[in-house]
C-alpha cells in the first residue's frame, strides 16, 4: 500500500482513559503504601514524599538544603559509598525539585530490590548531613545562582513570583547567597528531625510490586517509630493584595528583553481550575495556542513563547513568558494582551478548541503510559488530597466544556487589571 503524503491522517479522538486505581497497603507504623502492580515487569518504582517544603520552613532554604544533603551520608556510609552501591546494581536515585514535598524516587530492577531498598531506606531515616558536604552545597549552590541572576528571563520570573505571593511567601521568596551562607548543620538536622517522620511520609510503589516487595519495605521503613510534627492544612502567610502594575528592570549587556505576565490563580481543588486549564491551553499552553500563532508565527517577534499554568499545595499562578529584542518589547506586550481581549469577547471556534481536546486528551494518555508514568498521576492525586475522581472530571471538562463556558472563564481570569508585566533587559 502507498501512503498518499499530499494529504493528513485521520484524527482520532482518544477514547479509552482509564487511571489504574492504586492498592492501599499499611506498613507496621501506619505509613501508607500505594501500590500499581503491574506483574509483567521487571522494573520497579519506589517514591518516598515527606510533607517538607517551603511552607514547613522557619529558616529560609532548609527544605532544599535537606533534601539536597540526605543522600551525601549515612551514619554508615559516605555518599560516595552510596552512589557507587546504587550504580553496581543498576539502580538510580532522583532527587526532584518540588516546592511544597520532598520527593526521593528510586529505579531498580526487581531482582535486585532487596540490595537497594535497604540503602534506600538509610539515606532517608539516618543522614548524617556531613559538614563538608554542606560547605560544598552552599559553594556550589551560590555560584550556580550568581551565574543564573545574569539572565534576564530568571530574573523576570523571581520578580513576577515575588509580586504575585509576596517577598516573605514561601511560594514567592527568591533565594539570595546570604540565605545559603547562613545555613547551618544544625538547621538541617533540626528540620529532619522534625519532618522526615513516618507520620509525615507516603510511599508510591510501582512496578512489579509482589509480597515480597512489600516484605522488604515494611521491614525497612515499616519499624521506624520516630514522631514528629504534622504539617498544618495551610499557609499562615497571605499574598499581598496590592494592585497589579508595570515593572521595567533594566539588565546592561542583555541582547533580549525578558517579558513575565501573571497572576496569582489557585490549587487545583478551585472549581475553575479544570476550565482554566482548557483555556491556557489555547492560551499559550502548546506549540499552536494562540500566542505561538501569533507572536512567533505571524509576527517573528520571538523563538518561544508560552503561558503555563503552576499549581501548588495551598496556592498557584498563571503567567506568560517570552524573550524579544528590545524594539519589539512594547508590541509583544501589547499582542499577549490583544489575545487575551479576544478570548474575553468570543468564543473559540469548534475546530480550534477540538484541536485543543486532542492534544490534551494524547498528553493524559502518554501520562497513563505504562506504571513509571501512571504512578506521576497517582502520586500528584494523593499528595494534593484529590479525590479519585479528579482524573476523570479534569477529562469530562476537556471532553464536553463549551466555548461560552470558557469566555465566561477567560472574562474572570484573563483581565488585565489583575495581571503583573514584568520586563527586564
Amino acid at each position: 500500500m502507498i501512503l498518499n503524503r499530499k494529504s493528513a491522517p485521520h484524527i482520532h479522538q482518544v477514547s479509552n482513559l482509564v487511571l489504574p486505581d492504586p492498592r492501599l497497603e499499611r506498613l507496621d507504623n501506619g505509613v501508607p503504601v500505594y501500590v500499581l502492580h503491574f506483574p509483567e515487569q521487571e522494573i520497579l518504582k519506589l517514591e518516598a514524599v515527606f510533607r517538607a517544603g517551603r511552607p514547613e520552613e522557619d529558616k529560609r532554604l532548609v527544605a532544599r538544603a535537606t533534601s539536597r544533603l540526605l543522600r551525601e551520608g549515612t551514619s554508615t556510609r559516605s555518599g560516595a559509598d552510596i552512589a557507587e552501591h546504587i550504580d553496581f546494581y543498576g539502580g538510580s536515585l532522583s532527587v526532584p525539585t518540588n516546592l511544597d514535598t520532598a520527593n526521593f524516587i528510586l529505579f531498580s530492577l526487581k531482582k535486585y530490590a532487596a540490595e537497594l531498598i535497604p540503602v534506600f531506606a538509610e539515606l532517608l531515616q539516618e543522614p548524617s548531613f556531613p559538614e563538608s558536604e554542606l560547605e560544598n552545597f552552599k559553594r556550589t549552590s551560590i555560584q550556580e545562582l550568581l551565574v543564573e541572576l545574569e539572565k534576564v528571563e530568571v530574573l523576570a520570573y523571581r520578580k513576577v513570583t515575588e509580586l504575585i505571593f509576596g517577598e516573605a511567601h514561601p511560594y514567592g521568596y527568591n533565594s539570595m547567597p546570604s540565605d545559603y551562607e547562613a545555613l547551618q548543620r544544625a538547621d538541617l538536622q533540626q528540620f529532619f528531625d522534625t519532618w522526615y517522620t513516618p507520620s509525615n511520609l507516603t510511599l508510591f510503589a510501582s512496578g512489579r510490586v509482589d509480597d515480597e516487595t512489600l516484605t522488604l519495605l515494611n521491614r525497612n521503613f515499616g519499624q521506624n517509630k520516630k514522631t514528629g510534627k504534622t504539617p498544618a492544612r495551610g499557609l499562615s502567610q497571605a499574598a499581598p493584595s496590592s494592585p497589579a502594575q508595570p515593572v521595567r528592570m533594566s539588565h546592561s549587556g542583555s541582547l533580549q528583553t525578558a517579558i513575565k505576565i501573571g497572576r496569582r490563580t489557585f490549587n487545583r481543588h478551585h472549581p475553575d481550575f479544570n476550565g482554566l486549564f482548557v483555556l491556557n491551553t489555547v492560551l499559550g499552553g502548546y506549540f499552536g495556542s494562540r500566542l505561538m500563532m501569533n507572536i512567533r508565527e505571524k509576527r517573528g517577534f520571538t523563538y518561544n513563547i508560552y503561558s503555563t499554568l503552576d499549581t501548588y499545595l495551598y496556592d498557584g499562578c498563571l503567567y506568560i513568558a517570552t524573550e524579544v529584542n528590545p524594539d519589539k518589547a512594547a508590541a509583544t506586550e501589547k499582542e499577549i494582551y490583544s489575545e487575551m481581549k479576544k478570548l474575553r469577547e468570543k468564543p473559540i471556534p469548534s475546530d480550534e478548541l477540538d484541536m485543543v481536546r486532542n492534544y490534551l486528551l494524547g498528553m493524559l494518555l502518554n501520562g497513563l503510559d505504562g506504571p513509571l508514568n501512571s504512578s506521576d498521576v497517582v502520586r500528584g492525586l494523593i499528595t494534593e488530597s484529590l479525590p479519585r475522581n479528579a482524573f476523570d472530571e479534569l477529562v469530562h471538562t476537556i471532553r464536553h466544556i463549551a466555548p461560552e463556558q470558557l469566555q465566561s472563564v477567560a472574562n474572570q481570569y484573563l483581565r488585565p487589571q489583575d495581571f503583573w508585566t514584568v520586563t527586564v533587559g
